[in-house]
């Protein structure tokens, strides 16, 4: 049912997001810059460095609710180390491309993935874990700057303890940091004390 106050209302496109650590975050800035200079496009290395879990678009009067999920889901969430590895392309079906860092061990993202789609009762997707390094490529682009790229292994690790939900007007902008969600199952944490505390 559309009310005349539904209709004015403003969505807001949220966005959840793992952030690597500083270290990882300035190398993958440093391969965006030299993307963005190889095909003078200097837009394209400002963009945050993140790997995408989630998104959705909704007024905000529903981000409580929103966040208050979130929590249950990170409550329940072990931390774990992230792998990535090479550089990849991808031709979507509107016939653009996107290059990206995949990740080497998928499985532990793939699982919070599912645990988010779960808590939000939305039917699991095909998900695969990655860092953008580029989008909305022409197939000259890629051509040009993959054979660049393919030779470059992009071998970093984090650690995971917590996921970021950030939101921007549905119309464009620039997304803003909502909250920050800190992992809550500290028995399960790799390396943590609580492992060897039954055995």
């Amino acid at each position: 049912m559309n009310t005349n106050y539904e209709i004015s209302e403003e969505v807001f496109d949220y966005l959840v997001v793992v952030n690597p650590d500083a270290l990882v975050a300035k190398d993958v800035t440093r391969i965006r810059q030299f993307v963005a200079t190889e095909l003078s496009d200097t837009m394209m290395s400002a963009a945050p460095v993140h790997v995408a879990l989630f998104r959705s678009a909704f007024p905000e009067r529903f981000q409580d609710d929103f966040v208050d999920m979130l929590e249950e889901v990170a409550r329940k969430q072990a931390g774990f180390a992230i792998y990535t590895a090479k550089i990849d392309a991808l031709r979507h079906a509107d016939g653009h491309n996107s290059v990206f860092i995949n990740v080497a061990n998928p499985k532990p993202l793939i699982d919070l993935h599912r645990s988010i789609m779960q808590t939000f009762e939305l039917k699991p997707q095909t998900f695969k874990p990655h860092i953008m390094l580029a989008r909305g490529l022409q197939d000259a682009e890629v051509n040009m700057i993959m054979p660049l790229l393919a030779q470059q292994i992009f071998v970093r690790s984090f650690n995971c303890h917590c996921f970021s939900l950030l939101k921007r007007p549905a119309s464009g902008g620039k997304y803003e940091r909502v909250k920050d969600f800190v992992f809550g199952d500290i028995e399960h944490m790799v390396g943590s004390l609580f492992n060897y505390a039954a055995a």
